[in-house]
């Protein structure tokens, strides 16, 4: 079995806006479309996060928006033991990004949609909390909204 880093490294030149990157719980399901590559990494959630969140910050094409499901701005440590030390960890993995909270089913369904044109690399790890899922959405890092509307206009 390939390491997931290297398999990371090798396609991210390749990836691009509209590919995403998500670093899973252990339950997350193991999607069958084609667009859809999974990895297993067997290593804590928060280093798994930290390594795809600096090797997006490393590369020059492009930069992530990043989500977390919705579900968990209601969970706790009464709900989930072991809840607080992964909002810690997760926290520092993420190293203070801009952080959009949408409900699970909803991203489920928006990689479900891009894996039919784009790549989706999803990397699963041991972590058994629930709704405790990184989604990277890529975007280009040299173009943005405001040149794409003015050359548009």
């Amino acid at each position: 079995m390939e390491n997931w880093k290297t398999v990371l490294k090798e396609k991210l030149p390749f990836l691009g806006h509209r590919n995403w990157i998500v670093v899973t719980d252990m339950a997350y399901p193991l999607q069958t479309k084609s667009g859809i590559i999974t990895l297993f990494a067997d290593e804590p959630f928060q280093d798994v996060v930290s390594c795809v969140n600096g090797l997006i910050a490393e590369s020059p094409h492009v930069f992530a928006h990043v989500y977390l499901d919705s579900e968990q701005q209601a969970m706790s440590e009464q709900l989930a033991l072991g809840w607080d030390a992964y909002r810690q960890g997760l926290s520092k993995a993420l190293d203070q990004k801009d952080i959009a909270y949408i409900p699970h089913e909803e991203l489920i369904h928006r990689l479900d949609e891009v894996s039919q044109l784009c790549q989706v690399i999803i990397i699963k790890t041991n972590l058994t909390i629930p709704y405790s899922s990184a989604f990277f959405e890529l975007d280009c890092a040299y173009w943005d909204a405001d040149r794409e509307k003015a050359i548009r206009q």
